[in-house]
Order: structure tokens, then C-alpha cells, then sequence
């Protein structure tokens, strides 16, 4: 019987991982997607779409489908995923390999304020400025709706859930952008303060580069930490290397 391989989805590097796979004969891969982007783009191999019900629900889809390994390449800010996928796979004893993109470390004439949380990048915005450029994506916005003396420039891929800030502009748009065209967009919008999660990566980073380049100070949300007991592996190459190991154990 062919290995199988369950994908949690959603970002590049698992795309590339889908890839990766069904380029190897007698590999069956199927990537699991949240469902919150309407209209995701094309995947190799087999495609499950919407939830499992919680840790005991997936669990139980591992043991129904035969899964020999499952690959969490959710975005590094999915922490009830990650968790989800931890207890599912250690009750139904199926290993777990997690995919993170390595994060972003500031650089010289950075001014970056790291912060533990959308709540915590709020209460740090009055005393950076005016205008913010605030590119932490669709969900969680309602943690800056009370900051209603300040005008927010909201970037992100689907139309935000609200509530939103009362003095909001909202651009849809998907990466990777340009260092001229983010530093023509702060310069547009007179951007004072930029906030961003640590999502890692080049298709959003160009951001930071104009930021730097204009001395704005960046409000930078950290990362959720992984469950206890979880690694991350920083790419595609290492992470097929180790579901080599992982795969060939199975058999």
C-alpha cells in the first residue's frame, strides 16, 4: 500500500511540498485546507477542504485514511491548528512534522518594536504615530476598532472581517510586492508606523526594507510558540529528508 502523506495547507512552502511529492511515484498526498481564502490556487495531489472536528476528529480521519505521516505547513500564526495537530497525531500515533518559513531578525536602522500580540501592538500605536500601515491580515482587527484617533491603512488577500477601526482604508492585495512599490505605497498613504506579524519569508518582507529605508519604526507581532515536545524544520529540502526517515520506518 502507498505511504500516505496529509498536508495542512494553506501557504507557499506547502504547495511546493505537494509538489515535491507527486513528483515521487507510489506517494498518495492529500492537503487539508482551512477554507478561508475562496479561491485558493491549483495543488498536486488530493485536496480536503473545511475542518475535522477538532483534535478527536482528526484523529479519527488519520486512523479512517491510513495517514503514515502528517506534514503541519499552516502559517506560522495557526496555533490551534499546530495544537490541534499535535494531539491528534500523538493519540493516534501518526508522527508529526512541522514546516515553519524562519522568521524575520531585524538588521541595522531597523526600529522594530516586538510585541506578544495584536492587543499588545495596539496599545503600543498612539505613541508611534497617526497613520499605520497594518498588514496583520483579515482576522484579529477588532483589537485596534477602539484606537479611533488614528487612520489605518489595512492591507490584505480576502476583505477583513469586522469590526474594524472607524477611520480605515482597506487594500486587497496579494504578494510578493516590491521594496519601490511598498516604499511608493508608505509614501502615498504618509505612513507613520507599519505592524506586521512575523510571518517570515520574501513575499511580504519588502515592506520592511521600505520601512528601514524611510526610518519608520515597525511593530512586529512574535510568534506563537509551538506546542511542547514540537520542532520546526526551516524548509522544503529538510523536511522531504526527514519524511524520507519518517516514511521509510512506516514501511
Amino acid at each position: 500500500m502507498s505511504p500516505h502523506v496529509l498536508i495542512l495547507g494553506g501557504t507557499t512552502e506547502a504547495r511546493r511540498l505537494a509538489a515535491a511529492l507527486a513528483a515521487r511515484p507510489g506517494i498518495r498526498i492529500t492537503t487539508s485546507l482551512a477554507g478561508r481564502v475562496s479561491r485558493p490556487g491549483a495543488l498536486d495531489g488530493e485536496v480536503r477542504v473545511g475542518g475535522f472536528g477538532g483534535p478527536e476528529g482528526l484523529a479519527a480521519w488519520l486512523r479512517e485514511e491510513g495517514v503514515d505521516a502528517v506534514v503541519d505547513a499552516t502559517h506560522p500564526f495557526a496555533a490551534t491548528i499546530t495544537a490541534n495537530a499535535a494531539a491528534a497525531t500523538a493519540a493516534a500515533r501518526v508522527p508529526l512534522l512541522v514546516l515553519r518559513r524562519p522568521g524575520w531578525q531585524p538588521g541595522p536602522g531597523d526600529r522594530w518594536h516586538p510585541v506578544p500580540s495584536l492587543e499588545a501592538a495596539a496599545a503600543a500605536l498612539p505613541a508611534l504615530g497617526p497613520r499605520v500601515f497594518l498588514t496583520t491580515g483579515r482576522l484579529g482587527l477588532d483589537a485596534f476598532a477602539g484606537l479611533t484617533e488614528l487612520r489605518f491603512l489595512v492591507r490584505s488577500v480576502e476583505p477583513p472581517e469586522p469590526p474594524l477601526p472607524p477611520h480605515t482604508h482597506v487594500l486587497l492585495a496579494r504578494g510578493p510586492f516590491t521594496v519601490a512599490d511598498e516604499t511608493a505605497l508608505l509614501r502615498e498613504h504618509r505612513v507613520d508606523v507599519l505592524v506586521t506579524k512575523d510571518s517570515g519569508g520574501g513575499a511580504t518582507s519588502a515592506k520592511l526594507t521600505a520601512a528601514r529605508d524611510l526610518g519608520l519604526p515597525v511593530v512586529v507581532v512574535r510568534r506563537p510558540p509551538l506546542p511542547e515536545g514540537v520542532t520546526a524544520l526551516p524548509d522544503v529540502p529538510v523536511l522531504l529528508a526527514r519524511l524520507d526517515e519518517v516514511l521509510a520506518r512506516a514501511r
